[in-house]
């Protein structure tokens, strides 16, 4: 499996450019908690894939992230669609640099992962203190929604298994409620595919993608939201 964290710092183009063969998620965060008018933190917003879509609706929103070189094509993009009403800054989605009560929504696409997954061996004090401060900086009805993968590859949930103790926490320990979507990369062809499909899945997820001739590449991604 390639080092996504190596990725994020040095490729983060090329990682934007496989992210944007998937459709937006506006409408399933607003169907969670409609976005006009409210303050919204995304916290490991990458290159912007909520934030960008976010926006438009929001009071206001801060993309936070640990990659400086992915803020930086966050901030291109929402320079380029006019929007004012943002700001980046690198953080630890453990210690956020946000005052207390200062957001409405708080969001987060597959980034809790690289702390809580069960291969790291301190992962329950990570989420513990993640959650801990998404509470913090969300007002009195604050909701909290965060996106992670089940399953890239699938038709149907499959989650890696060291994500599975992460997830049961969210819902037994945390309280959040959950359910799933289908976020399949739609490719322009079968070669682009491949290379992306290997760059940040592997070479046994490419091998398959070129083997079948898969132009859309199915995925599942689970949704789990929490009002306070």
């Amino acid at each position: 499996m390639p080092d996504h964290r190596t990725i994020y710092e040095q490729q983060a183009e090329r990682y934007h450019l496989l992210i944007s063969k998937q459709a937006g998620l506006r409408r399933a965060v607003e169907s969670i908690r409609p976005c006009r008018g409210l303050d919204i933190a995304d916290v490991g917003a990458g290159t912007g894939r909520l934030t960008v879509e976010l926006a438009p609706e929001a009071r206001s929103i801060v993309a936070l992230d640990a990659s400086e070189a992915m803020l930086r094509i966050a901030a291109e993009r929402l320079k380029q669609a006019g929007l004012t009403n943002w700001r980046t800054q690198t953080a630890d989605l453990r210690k956020l640099p946000l005052e207390d009560n200062s957001a409405d929504l708080v969001v987060a696409g597959w980034s809790i992962c690289y702390l809580a997954g069960s291969h790291n061996a301190n992962w329950e004090s990570n989420l513990r203190a993640i959650i801990g401060e998404a509470r913090r900086v969300l007002r009195d009805k604050g909701t909290i929604v965060i996106f992670e993968t089940m399953g890239t590859g699938f038709e149907t949930p499959n989650p890696p298994d060291f994500l599975i103790p992460y997830y049961a926490a969210l819902v037994e320990t945390y309280g959040f409620s959950h359910r799933w979507v289908r976020t399949d990369y739609r490719f322009d062809d079968v070669r682009q595919a491949e290379e992306l499909t290997r760059f940040f899945f592997g070479p046994e997820l490419a091998e398959r993608v070129a083997a079948e001739r898969l132009v859309r590449l199915p995925e599942c991604a689970g949704i789990w939201w929490l009002h306070l």
